[in-house]
């Protein structure tokens, strides 16, 4: 039609890729076939007609956040003769209706991070991976430290809950490997931690985290409880860890690790190729990080524990073994995320690994035979009923002789095989290959003898070979001293 403004009808329909016929009948007609068209009509009857205005609206007027589902199932009870097809009809009407009539809605405001203002931290659950330590199932958490503005990503290995400990020790380590610290440091309401603690205890824990954040100067600041989004710049980036991490153990084929610290070094190797590939954007912003202090602070608990005569501590619910010699004495002990410091005095004695609360809230275990095996061997019967019996053992290989032996030699006799058998994996430092031993005799039907095994790890010390040292002449250092002041 503008092509008509200056053209005959045949030279604008050629223009256009029209036929001639039709645009006489256009210029003819003068209205756009879209215009003509009608709107289309119902094909069946509104399913809702009876019950919208009578029942949906007045349940909708009275708790307008009430779900879909809860209405479509209360018009089923109401009017049997529905059926379930009106639900997806159900469900537009009512967000239909929302939206012209519902309640105003929470926005979520998007912020923007200078390079440098904040840190955040936060702890995600990381069982769902499946990894496993020496074939156990490893239940664990992973604390994560990320910088909005450049993405720089930090992230240890926890084996507790989430603690002061825990945090302290993972933010301390990320900001040291990022050479800096930002102005703010930003958690969610650390609910986890406080739990289960008395006024005084989340007095002392707020004090400390204050104080944390203060030797680094950082401001510490705290979403509202129950809102995630607020930290939502790491809660997103769990997600993403999370998947980097599952990709990475497929592609290394197995779930399974040697160690707890082999499972460490993949993961911050994972985070490291991650920070590599945005290294331009980490170095901006560390230019406007604070400086760190000369030294870190302290990313443990301290407390004190007396040994009782059972040669065990008792802390948090787990009871711990210790050298006998200790029977009596204060322990001083340091608390960290997975392992115990224990001091005599200001003497650093040992390290014991930490134990942790069963789920049924029962009290928990942590057994070294070789504090007790030398007292265990006086009173080898004490085994039979000893109340960690199953935590005593090293290897399922030692539980599994002490069954067999239970069974067919009876308990006095089982006990003192077992007791023998842990004390000379103590004595010639032969646990492992004790234990594959005793793998291969009960495979093959046969029951352990102590004495044959004590056979096989004799002790190979043999005689000190007698030395003859022939010391020569004092002449000879004088004739020696001649001929090199000749030759000189």
């Amino acid at each position: 039609m503008n092509l008509r403004r200056t053209k005959g009808i045949a030279a604008a329909a050629a223009k256009t890729g029209f036929s001639l016929a039709t645009a006489y009948r256009l210029e003819k007609d003068g209205e756009l076939p879209s215009r003509k068209r009608k709107p289309r009509s119902s094909r069946r009857a509104d399913p809702l007609e009876g019950v919208w205005e009578s029942d949906v609206l007045p349940m909708l007027n009275a708790a307008p956040s009430l779900r879909a589902v809860t209405i479509f199932e209360e018009l089923l009870r109401r009017h049997p003769e529905m059926g379930a097809s009106v639900r997806r009809t159900l469900e537009r009407r009512i967000r239909d209706w929302r939206a012209h009539h519902g309640p105003e809605r929470e926005v979520i405001f998007r912020q923007e991070h200078p390079p440098g203002r904040m840190g955040q931290s936060d702890f995600t659950e990381m069982s769902d991976l499946g990894v496993t330590i020496a074939g156990e199932r490893l239940d664990h958490r992973l604390y994560h430290f990320r910088l909005p503005f450049s993405g720089f990503e930090s992230a240890h290995v926890i084996l507790g809950g989430e603690s002061f400990v825990a945090l302290a020790e993972g933010l301390q380590n990320a900001l040291w490997a990022l050479g800096g610290a930002p102005e703010q440091h930003r958690t969610d309401s650390l609910s986890a931690a406080f739990r289960n603690l008395d006024t005084d205890a989340r007095q002392d824990l707020t004090r400390r985290y204050e104080d944390l954040c203060a030797h680094y100067g950082m401001k510490p600041t705290r979403n509202n409880t129950g809102v995630s989004h607020e930290n939502g710049s790491i809660e997103s980036a769990h997600g993403h860890l999370k998947r980097a991490l599952q990709d990475a153990l497929l592609l290394r084929g197995s779930r399974d690790f040697d160690t707890l610290a082999d499972w460490r070094r993949f993961v911050d190797e994972l985070v490291g190729r991650r920070n590599a590939r945005i290294g331009k954007r980490i170095d901006l912003e560390r230019a406007s990080l604070n400086p760190l202090p000369p030294r870190k602070t302290a990313d443990y608990e301290e407390t004190c524990a007396t040994v009782t005569s059972t040669s065990t501590f008792v802390l948090r619910k787990i009871l711990y073994t210790v050298p006998s010699r200790l029977i009596g004495h204060k322990l001083l002990i340091r608390l960290y995320d997975d392992r115990l410091e224990v001091f005599q005095g200001s003497s650093w004695l040992f390290n014991l690994a930490r134990g942790q609360t069963p789920s049924n809230g029962k009290y928990g275990y942590v057994v070294d035979y070789r504090h007790i095996i030398h007292s265990l061997r006086r009173k080898p019967m004490a085994l039979l009923n000893l109340v960690y019996r199953s935590q005593l053992f090293p290897r399922r290989a030692f539980a599994r002789a002490f069954d067999v032996l239970l069974e067919s030699k009876g308990e006095k006799i089982a006990c003192q095989t077992i007791v023998g058998i842990l004390a000379l994996a103590h004595e010639r430092a032969c646990e492992a290959e004790l234990a594959c031993i005793l793998n291969k005799e009960l495979n093959a039907g046969k029951l352990p003898e102590l004495r044959g095994l004590t056979a096989q790890f004799v002790s190979r010390t043999t005689a000190t070979p007698a030395v003859v040292v022939t010391l020569p002449a004092l002449a000879v250092y004088e004739e020696i001293a001649t001929i090199r002041g000749e030759a000189a």
